[in-house]
């Protein structure tokens, strides 16, 4: 962090930064907690042109979890433009690493979460997916909104950046007929849009929480899809959620036409190494 941006930052919480510790984990953004007299903040820093827009859709987001009253998030203090980027000070919430009884609270509080529904896919506003713009246009169809505002925008990037020719995108006659055999009778469903093993927390008290959420209404198992892509939560995690919202048949199915959104979303932010596993899934069900 640059010594202009510090004396910044201090000055928006309203004390000096005593100490500022960086921390791992982020692909996009730049993360540090800083130490005053008194207290530790949370400080996430982005330098591209986007910045400020990212940040307040990821505050927006955050407080449409916290408002379910189902699982917690962290406070957002401030977002502020930086002479290049942007910053965003939030609550500290110290961590540990999750036990099997702190996955069957999250398990049972997103399944809660996926409860808060509304008449319509999408959200309100645009959002990202990383750093990616995410459309959020709303549609009455499920099918029609995961093609169009979710599937049919990474495959054109890809296609911009080279990553996929555009024989390997499905037409939208296929599209339609595939997705709309393995999705029928989906509610819509407040979502965090981005859960993997990063974008949750167990408090050291146990409690879980979201961050860095990619909201919208859609369906439940986009977000059980996204966190079984890497590895998955635990058996705790998935037992705890059926239990409160059952499992469909066809989920398997589902889970990779769901699963391609993402792994689209890391050919594009990452590069050739994704292509064999989004290739798997278009020759498979496409």
């Amino acid at each position: 962090m640059k010594a202009g941006d510090k004396d910044y930052i201090g000055g928006l919480i309203g004390t000096k930064i005593k100490k500022c510790m960086p921390v791992s984990g982020g692909d996009i953004s730049r993360a540090y907690i800083l130490y005053t007299d008194s207290d530790r903040v949370f400080c996430k820093l982005n330098s591209s042109s986007a910045a400020k827009s990212m940040f307040e859709a990821e505050e927006e987001g955050l407080k449409a979890i916290d408002k379910t009253k189902t699982v917690k998030t962290p406070v957002v203090y401030t977002v502020n433009a930086l002479e290049k980027g942007a910053c965003m000070l939030m609550e500290y919430v110290p961590s540990k690493n999750p036990e099997s009884k702190d996955l069957e609270i999250f398990g049972a509080q997103l399944a809660a979460m996926h409860q808060t529904g509304c008449g319509f896919y999408g959200w309100e506003n645009p959002n990202f997916i990383g750093n990616l713009p995410q459309s959020n246009q709303k549609h009455i169809n499920w099918v029609s909104f995961y093609i169009k505002e979710r599937l049919y925008p990474q495959f054109q990037t890809a296609v911009n950046r080279r990553f996929l020719t555009k024989e390997d995108v499905p037409g939208n006659d296929k599209l339609q007929a595939v997705i709309g055999s393995y999705c029928t009778n989906v509610r819509p469903s407040l979502l965090h849009g981005d859960l993997w093993s990063g974008n949750y927390l167990i408090a050291e008290n146990g409690e879980p929480y979201l961050i860095d959420p990619a909201v919208y209404f859609g369906h439940s198992e986009i977000d059980l899809s996204m966190s079984r892509l890497f590895g998955g939560f635990g058996s705790s995690f998935y037992s705890a959620y059926f239990e409160i919202n059952p499992s469909a048949s066809g989920e398997s199915n589902r889970m990779a036409i769901y699963q391609l959104y993402y792994l689209l979303v890391h050919l594009n932010l990452f590069g050739k190494s994704y292509y064999k596993s989004v290739k798997e899934i278009l020759q498979v069900h496409f």
